[in-house]
């Protein structure tokens, strides 16, 4: 079983004295006093968050949030001003020079929006970048680079350069040099934001496909709550270097939990992501109707009692047992919009300048 990450109390303060503002951040000073009055930036405040190994966390938000700030203190590219970044019993922030050397080469790879590829070196060549840098045998490593190819969907253009390759199998590419590596985590920031919509719906497919078979440990960034929801077994929203909001998708959608987050989930399709369990009734139906599983998503019930003409069916788990049931007035309802969501919108101030993200650039 992999690891999972564990994110105690990160402060991250941008400028020339970080560490003499920290007490005030922590007292409750806001990102904009702390701008306005020192000229420091709040990249982080106070984040706890449990990645849970072999899953899929998102870590999402609107530009400035700090989530790019926040996945970069995972393989310590960004020192933080204080708190832990735990993995398998250590602190990775604590880390010496050598083991953090160590911990990056083998139990981490990245995956970039803008690709990150060598443009000197062919394809083959940059899917096993990471592990010359590792000083494995060049048998070897050729031997995994095309293996990972081949599972990405780029047997035959092995030999072919980045600029020859679209933006999709660019991508593809530093998904498959990240593989190569065999790490624990994978960082994926805003990995798909730069693709052709139909593209994204691809890569995204393959990346479930994958994790299903390597089980890693994955921290994807993004400001799409769509793909967050296909993709987070474990959903983090920020807002201005702050936790608002953590859970699975379904919790997150069925109570936000301020209007940040509610107006993320405004219109998302709730029946794509609501399950059975969610909204299903204890009480059991008769046998002999319809059965659908506990994970099915309300959009699939639906579709699946309107060609049976069922207006009922049980619900079991993924051995068979029964375990409720529901009714197609209650999907119609739990597929609605909530009312208090179609509230009419308060006005808000214009998300702030990406300005942690700058800083690290």
């Amino acid at each position: 079983m992999a690891n999972g990450i564990e994110i105690k109390n990160l402060y991250k303060i941008f400028g020339k004295h970080p560490e003499k503002h920290l007490e005030a951040v922590r007292n409750g000073m806001s990102k904009s006093e702390l701008n306005d009055v020192h000229n420091h930036v709040l990249g982080l405040n106070n984040i706890n968050i449990t990645m849970p190994g072999g899953k899929i966390t998102v870590v999402m938000g609107l530009s400035g949030s700090g989530k790019s700030t926040l996945i970069r203190h995972i393989n310590r590219l960004i020192e933080p001003t204080a708190g832990e970044v735990v993995y398998d019993g250590q602190d990775i922030c604590s880390m010496s020079g050598s083991d953090l050397r160590d911990f990056r080469r083998h139990k981490t790879a990245m995956v970039f929006q803008k690709f990150g590829l060598l443009p000197h070196r062919t394809v083959l060549e940059n899917s096993v970048y990471g592990l010359d840098i590792q000083g494995v045998s060049r048998k070897e490593s050729i031997e995994k680079g095309r293996y990972w190819l081949n599972r990405v969907g780029l047997d035959g253009y092995e030999d072919y350069y980045p600029n020859q390759l679209s933006g999709g199998m660019q991508q593809r590419v530093g998904l498959a040099r990240a593989l190569t590596n065999d790490a624990d985590i994978l960082l994926m920031d805003e990995a798909y934001s730069a693709l052709d919509p139909l593209i994204r719906v691809d890569m995204q497919t393959m990346l479930l496909d994958l994790q299903q078979e390597l089980k890693k440990t994955v921290v994807f960034i993004t400001h799409d709550l769509d793909e967050a929801l296909r993709l987070g077994d474990h959903i983090a929203i920020l807002k201005d270097g702050e936790m608002v909001q953590q859970g699975d998708g379904q919790s997150i959608i069925l109570s936000p939990a301020n209007e940040y987050v509610s107006d993320f989930v405004r219109d998302v399709n709730r029946g794509r992501v609501l399950q059975a369990t969610t909204v299903m009734d204890p009480v059991m139906t008769a046998p002999e109707s319809m059965s659908v599983l506990e994970t099915d998503t309300l959009e699939n019930i639906a579709r699946d009692m309107t060609d049976a003409n069922e207006t009922t069916a049980h619900v079991v788990d993924e051995d068979g047992k029964p375990v409720g049931s529901i009714g197609i007035e209650t999907l119609v309802a739990a597929m609605v919009t909530p009312a208090t969501q179609e509230a009419e919108p308060t006005e808000q101030a214009a998300p702030e300048p990406e300005e942690t993200e700058k800083k690290i650039a």
